[in-house]
């Protein structure tokens, strides 16, 4: 089967909710539907961010990555912050992440960014690996930081 990415509409939440839910269970948050219909719903209605889906050529969804749209001060330019990337562990390996990734840098480079970010967890070597292969260079020069505004303590 061939894979397409194409950018998700509101008629998408359907298919992108469990796929947004095991992408947060990936991350050790219980799964919790509910807060992944509303989170993603919100995310596509309000425009805020852009979502990326991965189908298979009978349209079933199994992957997404999200951009959110933000700005560097020092390069006085557009960047994106590929926050999330997840496809179905039934189909990793067969090149929806790494098309996720060029369509992610399409649609950047497309709006004028100069720039795709992106973190992931020191333990997510998989990911790691790919993005590598893919041209995305470690940050060899700052530190990233965060402050939790909640009694999780996670950033």
């Amino acid at each position: 089967m061939s894979i397409s990415i194409r950018r998700a509409a509101p008629p998408d939440l359907d298919p992108l909710v469990p796929l947004f839910d095991g992408y947060r269970q990936f991350y050790g948050k219980s799964s919790d539907s509910a807060l992944a219909r509303r989170f993603l719903g919100e995310r596509l209605t309000e425009k805020d961010s852009i979502v990326l889906i991965a189908e298979e050529s009978d349209r079933s969804a199994i992957g997404f990555a999200q951009l959110y749209p933000t700005f560097s001060s020092v390069r006085a330019a557009r960047i994106f912050i590929l926050n999330d990337l997840f496809v179905l562990p039934a189909a990793r390996g067969r090149g929806a992440g790494s098309l996720l990734l060029e369509s992610a840098a399409a649609v950047a480079r497309a709006s004028g960014a100069v720039r795709l970010k992106l973190s992931t967890a020191i333990t997510n070597v998989s990911a790691q690996r790919l993005y590598e292969a893919m041209g995305w260079k470690r940050d060899e020069e700052f530190y990233e930081y965060g402050l939790s505004l909640q009694a999780d303590n996670r950033p």
